[in-house]
C-alpha cells in the first residue's frame, strides 16, 4: 500500500508587501478597510507579528480587478 501524502504550503505576507499589492497605500488605509470589512482579516502569528495569508491577498486584488472591468463595461 502506497501513502500519497500532499502538504499545502501557506504563504504569509507582512504589511510592507500587503500595501504593495493593495497599490502603495497607506497601512492606515489597509487597516481602516479590515475593520470596515472591505480587505481580509490578518493572522496574529505571534504576539509582535500579524501578517495576511498569500491567496487571501490575491483573491482580494483578483476581485478588485474584476469589479474595475466591470465597471467598464
Amino acid at each position: 500500500m502506497q501513502l500519497n501524502i500532499q502538504t499545502r504550503t501557506t504563504t504569509f505576507l507582512r504589511l510592507p508587501k500587503v500595501r504593495e499589492i493593495a497599490g502603495g497605500v497607506a497601512s492606515s488605509t489597509i487597516w481602516g478597510w479590515v475593520k470596515a470589512g472591505k480587505f481580509p482579516k490578518p493572522i496574529k502569528l505571534s504576539e509582535n507579528c500579524t501578517a495576511w495569508k498569500a491567496a487571501d491577498v490575491e483573491a482580494w486584488a483578483q476581485d478588485r480587478i474584476a469589479a474595475s472591468q466591470d465597471a467598464e463595461v
